[in-house]
């Protein structure tokens, strides 16, 4: 497996879906444009990899991310608990209906990033920018969006149960049929929201 890691490392294998690369150190790999559906990296160390328009369809829970580049990557349902992304770009990735539950995703630019059905309970996005993401249906209870920006984000018929919202920028979102209980909005930037609590 140590000549196939090496390979993989270097972008020569870019086939591997249903492969198992539990708990390996893959950081700095170029896998842009890999089909890495089904495969197992949980615990996986990707840090700075390039992981460009990957298919990473998989299970990646408590993966290491920091600083890889994500951008355009399919993340669909794949399973990122307690995955960590920081310094990482991400933008125009798709993550609808993957399970984030507990990822550190705050301080990251999410513009326009696909959130669609998406379990983000308890997850930081503190200061993350959600400009025009769609966050429709998903589950964001418990989670910390202090401070961040959901200018024109789409927030229909998402949980936000319990979340943290201090300080959060609403200006334009769009929250029809958004459930708010308990959530906490103090200092939050309504401007422009039909909010009806």
């Amino acid at each position: 497996m140590t000549n196939d890691l090496e390979a993989i490392r270097k972008g020569k294998i870019l086939m591997l879906a249903g492969t198992d690369l539990a708990g390996k150190d893959l950081a700095g790999a170029d896998l842009a444009g890999a089909d890495l559906s089904q495969a197992n990296l949980s615990g996986a160390n990707l840090a700075g990899a390039n992981l460009q328009r990957a298919v990473l369809r998989a299970n990646l829970r408590g993966a290491d991310l920091t600083g890889a580049d994500l951008r355009g990557a399919d993340f669909r349902n794949a399973d990122l608990r307690g995955a960590a992304f920081a310094n990482a770009l991400v933008r125009d990735a798709s993550f609808g209906g993957a399970f984030l539950t507990g990822a550190s995703i705050g301080n990251l630019d999410l513009s326009g990033v696909d959130f669609r059905g998406a379990d983000l309970r308890g997850a930081n996005l503190a200061r993350a920018i959600l400009y025009s993401a769609d966050l429709s249906h998903a589950n964001l209870s418990g989670a910390d969006l202090s401070g961040a920006d959901l200018e024109e984000a789409i927030l229909n018929g998402a949980v936000l149960r319990g979340a943290n919202l201090t300080g959060a920028n609403l200006l334009c979102a769009t929250i029809e049929q958004t459930v708010w209980d308990g959530a906490l909005l103090d200092r939050a930037c309504l401007q422009g929201t039909p909010l009806s609590l």
